[in-house]
């Protein structure tokens, strides 16, 4: 019983000249091309969208090294999985064989997972090929990133998917009315091979085998969403989940979370927009929430992926849960519009510092009141705008939460406009 294999598993190249793309890196005169004809590989980073050939290119350089070939996702691997490897890459020494590992979406690991790669670099038991499409200087540590080459790894151009195209239609065995039809499918993939290739797999679900540019139009209209991680479906996602969040539905937000994940999204993008939440919608109504929140990421960074998924919908859950206001939200862009109009106003003589002499006897800091020297720690009467502007409000509790208390307060403390 044969076992069935994506095209894309199908069509992979195991050789570099069947390899599309990356003509700046992988021709003899490049990086890449060099260091594969003087045998001479150091650990590297391979930064680019998805679709371009990563994981494809990290087999191809094992193959040709003659090296033995480890592979690890961030995404379902941790540590443990590491020992594994490094225990094969022991045995393989034994018969003096070299072990690349290669990494895929290393930019999940946190920094204590990426930190155990480092005595196995240095040692040479492993040579590992990092994949990310996010920027390592940002995601990866700058310790392991000094003991590494970054390339960068482009989208592949129209001429480039036009070859790949021609291998998967027919190895499908379809045919395409018209150019046009084929231009379609280019565009749809936006410079993802991965996408490219599924997207003609799916094409041959349908009896006809010969297609023209409506029935491929029909096709990409019903399942372009399957393909699109990265483009409007993405963002229709994230922004469902931030109005079940803001709609306090815990379940809600929990449901768009999972299928943002398992749709490939970085969890990480999740947690900044709880963040972003938790000041905007939820804001003095319960100020831990911007807490939890932010320790939520910082486990996340901890532990990775499973447990710092659950961590990251632990925070979900309290957001979407806890009383709601984006007075604070709706204060400072207030705020900002009526700073854009009167930075020309010079700030009082009472708020300004006299950090000199000859500023005291300018008059800088008289007449302030320093409030904890005042009854209540509070000086009543002093004004904080320039004169010209007078007193102004701009935050305005809501009767949720702990605003209840604030809106209170600001009563007693806020002078009668």
């Amino acid at each position: 019983m044969s076992t069935y294999q994506p095209l894309a598993e199908v069509l992979r190249p195991t050789k570099l000249n069947d390899f599309i793309g990356q003509d700046h890196l992988l021709k003899s005169d490049k990086p890449i091309g060099k260091a594969l004809a003087d045998k001479q590989f150091l650990s590297m980073v391979f930064w680019g969208p998805s679709g371009v050939g990563k994981t494809t290119l990290a087999r191809i350089i094992c193959s040709q090294m003659g090296a033995h070939f480890e592979q690890m996702s961030a995404v379902l691997d941790g540590i443990k999985e590491l020992r594994n490897v490094i225990e094969h890459a022991e045995l393989y020494k034994q018969h003096d064989k070299n072990t690349i590992l290669f990494v895929d979406e290393i930019h999940r690991f946190n920094k204590a997972q990426q930190d155990a790669f480092l005595p196995h670099i240095e040692s040479g038991l492993i040579t590992l090929i990092g994949a990310t499409t996010e920027n390592p200087s940002f995601e990866i540590n700058s310790s392991l990133l000094s003991r590494m080459r970054v390339y960068i790894l482009n989208k592949l151009r129209d001429e480039d998917l036009k070859i790949i195209a021609s291998k998967a239609i027919k190895s499908q065995k379809i045919t395409l009315k018209d150019d046009d039809a084929l231009s379609l499918i280019i565009e749809h993939s936006d410079g993802d091979a991965r996408r490219l290739i599924n997207i003609i797999e799916q094409l041959t679900d349908k009896s006809n085998r010969t297609l023209s540019i409506n029935d491929v139009s029909k096709i990409l209209q019903t399942k372009v969403a399957s393909f699109d991680k990265g483009g409007d479906i993405y963002y229709q996602q994230l922004s469902a989940f931030h109005k079940s969040v803001r709609g306090s539905s815990p379940d809600g937000a929990l449901y768009w979370m999972a299928r943002m994940i398992v749709s490939g999204c970085d969890p990480k993008v999740i947690a900044r927009r709880l963040l972003a939440i938790a000041s905007e919608d939820i804001g003095n109504a319960d100020p831990r929430a911007l807490q939890i929140a932010l320790n939520a990421w910082d486990v996340y960074e901890r532990l990775g992926d499973k447990e710092g998924n659950r961590a990251i919908a632990h925070a979900a859950v309290f957001c979407s849960c806890a009383p709601k206001s984006n007075a604070v939200y709706k204060a400072f862009n207030k705020a900002m519009d009526v700073a854009k109009e009167t930075s020309h106003l010079d700030v009082p003589i009472h708020l300004r510092n006299a950090t000199t002499k000859l500023l005291e006897e300018l008059g800088h800091g008289k007449d302030y009141r320093y409030s904890h020297n005042e009854p209540d720690a509070f000086s009543e009467g002093q004004t904080y705008f320039p004169e010209e502007m007078g007193e102004q409000i701009y935050y305005e509790p809501t009767e949720r939460g702990l605003e209840i208390k604030i809106k209170e307060k600001l009563k007693q403390l806020r002078p009668k406009l």
